[in-house]
């Protein structure tokens, strides 16, 4: 098998001793001497990525959420990663996977890549019909075919009641017909069959929100949060929620969270200035601790000064 030095990956991909570095530093890639083919396919993938800007941070906790949702070594060679819109999934055993919100994707370029295979029917054994099943809700709900996807989406339920996906994507589709009880039920499904699932918990919370129920809303964006920290769009609803609720506190900590996700759209400069407002409106200011001393604040805000020890001051 040919091998390539440092430097050969450096002159082949037209990348920096830092920019190699700061992957590996970064977790993306191990630390190594010698290269395969394979290495440079990866590398190629990074170079990509990072030249669309997505952040380094966002890659690595994709491989993270990969390895632990389908029990890879390395990700990178055992899958393909590719960006699909604002987010990242991988390619692998003929489906697409986000790995964050544990969803199976529709692969529209494997399916332009194809010639188009007649859909086995609902008789043939195993996984391979259900995900073909799936492929073909998907296709109608792209369409616009919104009763036949519904159709399908029932038929892959009635055969196998574990498939998650097929309860979120059915429970969206009543969402958007305004059925919201029928979506919660589906949702709820969701979560029971995969409590990891991360997307369940989302869904369930914009649901549960459009149904007048705060407290629940925000307890279902919470484990989200728990489940995945960097779900940023988790994040953004929570603030809102919160918000809506008058706890401008825990709204700004979502806020702050979001921003440091998501820098750059008509989001983050949203978010930003619902910080600005809520830190105007609520007079919030920032002790900075040194030697023990905790500077005054004001308590017009309501808000406790906490000691270094974590004793609240009144």
């Amino acid at each position: 098998m040919t091998s390539y030095s440092r430097q050969d990956v450096l002159r082949i991909l037209q990348i920096s001793s830092r920019q190699l570095l700061g992957w590996e530093k970064a977790g993306l890639i191990p630390v190594q001497q010698t290269y395969t083919f394979q290495d440079l396919g990866q590398l190629r993938t990074l170079r990509a990525l990072r030249e669309e800007s997505v952040s380094a941070a966002s890659i690595r906790h994709s491989i993270v959420a990969m390895k632990s949702v389908a029990g890879m070594t390395n990700p990178l060679v055992e899958a393909t990663l590719v960006r699909t819109g604002t987010r990242l999934a991988f390619r692998c055993q003929g489906a697409m996977v986000d790995p964050i919100r544990r969803q199976l994707l529709f692969d529209f370029e494997r399916c332009e890549s194809q010639e188009a295979a007649p859909l086995r029917r609902p008789g043939m054994p195993g996984a391979a019909a259900t995900q073909e099943l799936f492929y073909a809700a998907v296709q109608a709900e792209e369409a616009g075919e919104k009763n036949r996807a519904i159709a399908l989406y029932e038929q892959i339920l009635a055969r196998d009641p574990g498939y998650a996906p097929a309860y979120i994507n059915l429970g969206t589709l009543y969402f958007h017909l305004r059925r919201y009880t029928r979506a919660e039920e589906l949702y709820r499904r969701a979560t029971e069959t995969d409590p990891q699932y991360v997307l369940a918990f989302f869904d369930l919370g914009n649901v549960l929100d459009e149904l007048d129920r705060p407290e629940e809303s925000i307890a279902a964006y919470q484990r989200a949060v728990a489940l995945s920290p960097r779900y940023s769009d988790a994040h953004y609803n929570l603030a809102l929620a919160y918000e809506r609720k008058g706890e401008g506190r825990s709204a700004l900590r979502h806020w702050e969270a979001y921003v440091k996700l998501d820098r750059s759209g008509p989001w983050a400069d949203h978010a930003r200035g619902q910080i600005r407002r809520l830190l105007d409106r609520e007079k919030l200011t920032i002790a900075w601790r040194k030697d023990g001393v905790v500077p005054s604040c004001k308590q017009a805000s309501g808000l406790a000064v906490v000691t270094r020890a974590g004793a609240p001051k009144p």
